[in-house]
């Protein structure tokens, strides 16, 4: 598929290009079997991603103020070791548990589609994620981004208007030029009202094995679609 004018690809991070259901529960398990734990860990991990998008709608309507993921995720955990009953757990512990989000495993795919990718495009995460948390976490994946970008650049979330057209502005492109390329339809909605390109990616292992139907969707009102990151390169010519 034939995309004229586009020079940049900026990736939505977790759940596209990495697993962040299953590093979470490693790293729970891990922490279970070092203190004799026993718990749902895999609940635990939905529960933890089901209050990401509730505690940055806090930030995005002025509730708290400017707040990066990090500290997002860390008041998150502390209510969720509440409410499993897990007490007893050093800071430190809190601390490396919190950082789960920073060792999350790239799905198959993802390298071996980035570096073809980068071959024609630059390339850069455009996550919500913190600076510190995104490059971390591809110094530990091998992700070969050109350059991090992130919602705490101008310090607003997606799908707020300023995170995707100041990432475009940093580029020194036009909207019409980028193209941002997620697994979540919300996100490619919002890009695509900013004037950017879409490419979705299918991750039907997302939320576990008892995810969406394995087949793309064909009726996404997006650019391109594509099964996995290597087939949006052989997409895009790559």
């Amino acid at each position: 598929m034939q995309t004229p004018g586009v020079r940049a690809l900026l990736f939505d991070v977790f759940g596209t290009v990495v697993d962040w259901r299953g590093g979470v529960i490693r790293a729970g398990e891990d922490l279970g079997r070092a203190k004799d734990l026993h718990l749902d860990w895999p609940s635990f991990a939905d529960e933890w991603r089901g209050r990401y998008k509730p505690s940055m709608d806090r930030v995005r309507s002025g509730d708290l103020p400017w707040t990066k993921l990090d500290d997002l995720h860390r008041a998150s955990l502390e209510d969720l070791l509440s409410e499993f009953g897990l007490t007893g757990l050093t800071e430190e512990e809190k601390d490396h548990l919190n950082k789960a989000w920073h060792r999350l495993e790239p799905w198959p795919d993802s390298v071996p589609g980035l570096l073809r990718l980068r071959e024609r495009y630059t390339i850069a995460p455009l996550s919500n994620g913190n600076v510190s948390l995104l490059t971390a976490m591809a110094k530990r994946a091998g992700l070969p981004w050109d350059l991090i970008l992130s919602a705490e650049l101008p310090r607003h979330y997606k799908p707020d208007r300023e995170a995707y057209l100041t990432s475009v502005d940093l580029l020194d492109l036009h909207p019409e030029q980028v193209m941002m390329v997620a697994a979540h339809p919300d996100d490619l909605h919002a890009a695509s009202s900013f004037g950017l390109r879409t490419a979705y990616v299918h991750r039907p292992q997302e939320f576990g094995p008892a995810g969406e139907d394995p087949q793309p969707p064909s009726d996404l009102p997006f650019d391109v679609a594509a099964g996995d990151l290597v087939e949006l390169a052989e997409e895009l010519g790559a």
